[in-house]
This record gives structure tokens, C-alpha cells and sequence, in this order.
């Protein structure tokens, strides 16, 4: 077992990720049989003394055989409410399966919105918290009834690695319906499942563009974007099929490994970096970029030629280069109508032309991340 293999299975708090195609039949309806296997693994973890989060998908797919729908609905409405009937049919399914093993169970209903809020962002930590230290599974899914086009998170990959940083778990298992990462398309001759991705650019180059089954809503790129939103916030991923669960989560020889990229900030940062409804931004000249991205110092007015959007002192916005790259995230010290009047001008004469409260900088180096 490799070192990071045994950091997963010596993890105290682990999210586990499971997609729709994983947990319904080839008729649409809820698999119990699917179900039941993946809380007897869980529950299996939790008897050793680990604390679980499940992010589940699976509320629309779970809808559509009670509805009489031939398959998964294409239009927001229909979809909505096929959430609304399967939402209960799914978290009744976990509810039976968890309490042959004597868990209990809380459903955890989010919205984007739960999360590019700072304070949502908070009450969402301290409900997952509190299950946790009550011996409660909270059973994570995005709230698809009231979820609109413009404000999902489109797939739970991605949900399930903010649940990760937001909870600060140690490690996340995304479950698909492939046995992990592989050089092409699994079914593509000579293509070779690749057992450890230590860097991004260790799958450059591959063909991640295949989508989903017909129930589900992501693909291999949703699971590598939310496998690298997680490595950057210091939690360990393995990508893996679902009914490898047990050996996923054991540590032990499976599937794809993701190893942690980044380190895990205050989360104040990390909603910053991950979660945050970015207000504006601040685009620098060459020697800003340089010191920003080296950690080596605050946003000073001198650096930056433009000032984008229209914020308030203390909201997140984002710091770019002349090309428009975005290179860290900050929360200003000063509203953009005040930084307009600030920008290109060095600490003397800002004192000198604007007066003592403007002679600071536009984002204190605690106040940023590095992307």
C-alpha cells in the first residue's frame, strides 16, 4: 500500500460520492439492491470509528420510474419535479438500508447559493458538523426542486468536493460506473487504466470529453475538475467503480488515485478559492502577477492598471493578468469606486493625493489565494 493509499484509509472524515447511473437499473427506477451494497460499506467504515458523508445523486433518476417517464427528462420543470417525487424514494432507501446497521440518517439539501455565501457557507459546516458529532449520516444531494439553470452546480461531483473542503474531510471517493481513469475511452483498444495522477498535467492529452450514461448529468471531466478542486484544498481523491467501494475506501489497489496538490487553508480561503460569487477584479501589471503568484507579498495600488466590476470593501474578487488569466482570488480592502482612484499609484502618493486611510493595500496578502 502506498503512502497516500494508507493516508485514505487512515482517514478520520471521508466524502463519499456515488452518481446516478451507479445506483438505478437499465429500467430508471432506484436499485435497493445498489443502495443496500453501498451502506453496507459504509456502515462497515463507520464501525471502525470513521465518520462518513455521502453525496448522492440519484433524486431525479429515482423519479422517473414512478412518474412513467421513458427516460430522463430534458426540460428544468419536468426535471424539478421529478426530483420532488424521487427525493423521498431515495432518502427512504438510505434511511431502510442504514438502519439494519443501526445509523440513522439526515438529509442535507443544497443549493450554489449554500455556497458562494460566505455565512450559507458557515451554517452549511456547522449542520454537517453537528450530524457528525451526533453519529448521524448526512446524506448530501443538490436541492434539484428548487435548483434553476442558472444557479446548479449541474452535476454532484462538483458538490461533493466543496462538501470535502467545506467539512474538512481527509479524503474523497468519487464511485462511477468505470474502474477509474484510463489513457482513452475504457473501450478504446489498448487503452490502460492509469493508477496515480500526482499533477494536472499528468492527464494532458487524454480524451475526457465522453459524457455519462442517459441518467446521469456528468462525465470523466466533471469527476477530474472536482478531483482537482479537492487535491488543491489538501484532500486526498480516488476515482473508482462502485462496486469497489470497500477496497476504494480500505486504501487498498483500486481504481484511479489523485494525489494533494495543495494545502489545506483556513476555511475562510477555501470558500474564497472554491465557493465564493466572485464581485470583480483587479488586473496587474507583470511584477504584481510575479509577486502575487510567489505568496511574497500584498496587493499594493502600484500594481494594478485596471479595476473590473463593481464591489464593496471585504467581497471576493479576482486578481488577472493583462491577458485576462485569473491568478488569485482576494477579498478588497477597498470598494472599486474607491481602487479606481487608487490604482497605478504607490503607497507615498496615495498619502499624499487620497490621504492616510487610502495609503494601504488594495488586498492584504492574508486575504489571498493563490488559484
Amino acid at each position: 500500500m502506498s503512502e497516500l493509499r494508507a493516508v485514505i484509509a487512515q482517514a478520520r472524515r471521508i466524502v463519499v460520492k456515488i452518481g446516478s447511473s451507479s445506483l438505478t437499473g437499465d429500467d430508471g427506477r432506484l436499485s435497493e439492491d445498489a443502495v443496500g451494497r453501498l451502506a453496507d460499506a459504509l456502515a462497515a467504515e463507520r464501525s471502525r470509528g470513521r465518520q462518513v458523508i455521502l453525496v448522492t445523486s440519484g433524486a431525479i433518476a429515482a423519479g422517473i420510474g414512478p412518474m412513467g417517464l421513458p427516460a430522463r427528462p430534458r426540460d428544468l420543470e419536468l426535471q424539478q419535479a421529478a426530483a420532488s417525487v424521487g427525493q423521498g424514494i431515495l432518502i427512504a432507501a438510505y434511511s431502510a438500508a442504514f438502519a439494519r446497521h443501526g445509523l440513522t440518517v439526515g438529509q442535507v439539501l443544497l443549493t450554489t447559493e449554500d455556497m458562494v455565501r460566505r455565512t450559507h457557507y458557515g451554517n452549511a459546516q456547522r449542520a454537517l458538523n453537528r450530524l457528525l458529532e451526533l453519529g448521524i449520516v448526512p446524506i448530501v444531494n443538490e436541492n434539484d426542486t428548487v435548483a434553476t439553470d442558472e444557479i446548479r452546480f449541474g452535476d454532484n461531483d462538483r458538490l461533493a468536493a466543496l462538501v470535502a473542503t467545506v467539512a474538512h474531510a481527509d479524503a474523497l471517493v468519487l464511485l462511477t460506473d468505470v474502474d477509474g481513469l484510463y489513457t482513452a475511452a475504457p473501450d478504446t483498444p489498448g487503452a490502460e487504466r492509469i493508477d496515480d495522477v500526482k499533477a494536472p498535467e499528468d492527464v494532458a492529452g487524454i480524451d475526457i470529453s465522453r459524457r455519462g450514461s442517459a441518467l446521469g448529468t456528468g462525465g470523466m471531466i466533471t469527476k477530474l475538475e472536482a478531483a482537482s478542486l479537492a487535491t488543491a484544498s489538501g484532500v486526498a481523491v480516488v476515482l473508482a467503480s462502485a462496486d469497489d467501494v470497500a477496497d476504494a475506501i480500505a486504501g487498498r489497489h483500486v481504481g484511479t488515485l489523485f494525489h494533494i496538490t495543495g494545502k489545506r487553508d483556513t476555511t475562510r480561503l477555501q470558500w474564497l478559492a472554491h465557493a465564493a460569487k466572485i464581485r470583480g477584479g483587479f488586473v496587474l501589471d507583470d511584477g504584481a502577477v510575479r509577486a502575487v503568484k510567489g505568496r511574497k507579498a500584498s496587493l499594493l495600488a502600484a500594481g494594478v492598471v485596471e479595476v473590473q466590476g463593481a464591489f464593496e470593501a471585504g467581497e471576493p474578487v479576482e486578481l488577472l493578468t493583462r491577458a485576462g488569466a485569473a491568478v488569485a482570488r482576494g477579498f478588497a480592502g477597498f470598494s472599486a469606486e474607491d481602487a479606481a482612484r487608487m490604482k497605478g499609484l504607490s503607497t507615498d502618493a496615495l498619502r499624499e493625493k487620497l490621504g492616510e486611510h487610502f495609503a494601504h493595500a488594495l488586498i492584504h496578502i492574508d486575504d489571498l489565494v493563490v488559484l
